[in-house]
């Protein structure tokens, strides 16, 4: 053995020493389960050697936290814990109806036919061969929004931005322009519609406007920098942006062209919204402006009054934010937060505000506006035009409240 070699031994018996007498043990892949160490001069022992895959400090432990609804359907992305606007992808939101699949990438096919010339299935070496596109978007569950109706009567206090809104998430998607594909194919002119269906045990299918296909939607095999996460739709999913995120169907395994909706359960029997006329919109894809103050947040306690930074997200399926503003008062006054770069269409927009607490008890929100004009809006807005049953895209006003000790909580019930 190699004196280099030696040296690295013992290091890492003197580290390995240190870990355990200080109570700082493995736990799995995962990482530590404890996150203390005594005084030590870092400057006098050999660090951890290079390793293969990468992972994070056990001192910035962090993990999405499974709905408490359905445990077995969704697990919720942190988004009080994140910094920026790129959602890391193993802290990407998931929801699904009959668990993951297992795909075998050598085996898989995407079968196009219907109403085209020429019916083809593509492989994945097929799909990576066309001129590929990255683009930075999110993703947002169509019932984001702890699957509550507008009256929000069964929100708990005590609940974070993540609980709350946590079935979104932000990354750059890397694939292939789905309009290059139906041109492969040889779309007919008369199609108008087209159905999008996975290979997980629930058989996902939504049906799709052709107009969506032929202006942003992709089809994408990797998700910030590296291939598909098994829950993001490996080896390939459908990414429609800034539409719901079920329309952007996982594990795609084929496109059926048509002259119109193909009326599956998932867009009868759900994703559709009552309104207050007493009728039902289906088709309701596009999720509108909506912010989210993530810090401070529950379980947040200002130690004191005086200057403090008010930081969130917002983002729009229309297109860019233009503009999101604060109140600090319970909605009668606002004003205008900084915009962080970069301001990108259907993607999140990093916001910030500076806030001088007084140490009163107080609501804060946001309010979010797009560059078509639409604005995020107050509960009573919703209501009036959606009606109190509606729960999908649900895009209200969120409030937090402050009280004299500096705990903050969500908002409940409040009439915003």
């Amino acid at each position: 053995m190699s004196n280099k070699n030696n040296v690295s031994r013992r290091n890492l018996l003197k580290q390995g020493a240190l870990l355990v007498t200080s109570g700082l043990v493995m736990k799995g892949r995962n990482g530590f389960s404890q996150t203390s160490l005594p005084p030590v001069d870092t400057t006098k022992i050999l660090g951890a050697l290079p390793s293969e895959l990468g992972s994070r400090s056990p001192f910035a432990s962090i993990k999405r936290e499974v709905g408490r609804f359905d445990p077995d359907g969704y697990s919720m992305t942190p988004l009080e814990k994140l910094s920026g606007i790129i959602t890391p992808s193993d802290l990407h939101f998931e929801r699904h109806h009959a668990g993951i699949p297992l795909i075998d990438p050598d085996r898989y096919e995407l079968l196009i036919h219907g109403l085209v010339d020429r019916p083809l299935k593509f492989s994945l070496a097929d799909l990576k061969r066309f001129p590929s596109v990255s683009r930075v978007c999110f993703i947002e569950c169509s019932g984001n929004g702890y699957k509550t109706s507008f009256d929000r009567s069964d929100i708990p206090e005590d609940i974070t931005p993540g609980q709350l809104d946590g079935l979104f998430s932000t990354s750059e998607w890397t694939g292939v322009r789905l309009s290059t594909l139906f041109r492969e194919v040889g779309v007919r002119k008369k199609a108008s519609w087209f159905l999008a269906e996975g290979q997980d045990a629930a058989v996902m299918t939504r049906s799709i406007p052709m107009s969506k296909a032929w202006d942003d939607a992709l089809v994408v095999y990797a998700q910030n920098g590296e291939s598909l996460r098994p829950e993001q739709g490996y080896p390939v999913r459908l990414l429609l942006p800034g539409w719901e995120g079920n329309s952007s169907v996982k594990w795609l395994r084929r496109f059926e062209i048509s002259d119109a909706p193909f009326m599956t359960r998932e867009e009868t029997a759900k994703y559709a919204d009552p309104r207050s006329t007493g009728k039902i919109e289906m088709f309701t894809f596009t999720m509108g402006p909506k912010s989210l103050i993530t810090s401070p947040s529950y379980p947040i306690i200002l130690p004191g009054k005086g200057w403090w930074e008010i930081n969130g997200l917002a983002w729009s399926g229309n297109g860019k934010i233009d503009k999101v503003d604060i109140s600090v008062d319970g909605g009668k006054t606002w004003q205008p937060a900084t915009l962080h770069e970069p301001i990108l269409s259907k993607c999140t927009t990093r916001f910030t505000f500076p806030w001088h607490w007084n140490g009163k008890s107080t609501l804060f929100m946001s309010r979010a506006t797009d560059e078509n004009g639409l604005q995020q809006p107050s509960v009573a807005e919703a209501r009036e035009g959606r009606g109190p049953a509606t729960y999908y895209h649900n895009n209200v006003i969120r409030p937090w409240k402050i009280d004299t000790d500096g705990q903050i909580t969500f908002g409940l019930n409040v009439m915003v």
